[in-house]
C-alpha cells in the first residue's frame, strides 16, 4: 500500500490542524493504522492508532487533544489536532499495518507541523 500524507502548516499554539494520510494500492480496511511523528534531534514517537473497525488509542502526549478517523471509502485517516503546543512541532508519518505483520510495514513521507509560541 502506498500512503501520502497532507496537511501540515503553521499554525499558532492553542490552534487546530487537520492532517491526511490517502492510501492506495491495496484493501485499505484491511489495515491497521497509526500516526508518529518525529522532531528534530528527538526520537520517533507514536501518536495514535486506529485499528480497521474504527477503535483509536493514543499517546500520552497528545490524548484528549488529537483524535484519529478512518474514512474506509475513501482510503484515508485523518488526525484531528487541537489546542496545539509548541512541542508538537515535528514531522508526522502516517503508517500501515496488515493483520499478520508484527510492525508497521508500510509509511507514508511525512508531513511538517510546525506550531508558533
Amino acid at each position: 500500500v502506498q500512503l501520502q500524507a497532507s496537511g501540515g502548516g503553521l499554525v499558532q499554539a492553542g490552534g487546530s490542524l487537520r492532517l491526511s494520510c490517502a492510501a492506495s494500492g491495496r484493501t485499505f480496511s484491511s489495515f491497521r493504522m497509526a500516526w508518529f511523528r518525529q522532531a528534530p534531534g528527538k526520537e520517533r514517537e507514536f501518536v495514535g492508532t486506529i485499528s480497521q473497525v474504527g477503535f483509536a488509542t493514543y499517546g500520552d502526549s497528545v490524548k484528549g487533544r488529537f483524535t484519529i478517523s478512518r474514512d474506509n471509502a475513501e482510503n484515508t485517516v485523518y488526525l484531528q489536532m487541537t489546542s496545539l503546543k509548541p512541542e508538537d512541532t515535528a514531522v508526522y508519518y502516517c503508517a500501515a499495518k496488515d493483520r499478520i505483520a508484527a510492525t508497521y510495514n508500510y509509511w507514508g513521507q511525512g508531513t511538517l507541523v510546525t506550531v508558533s509560541s
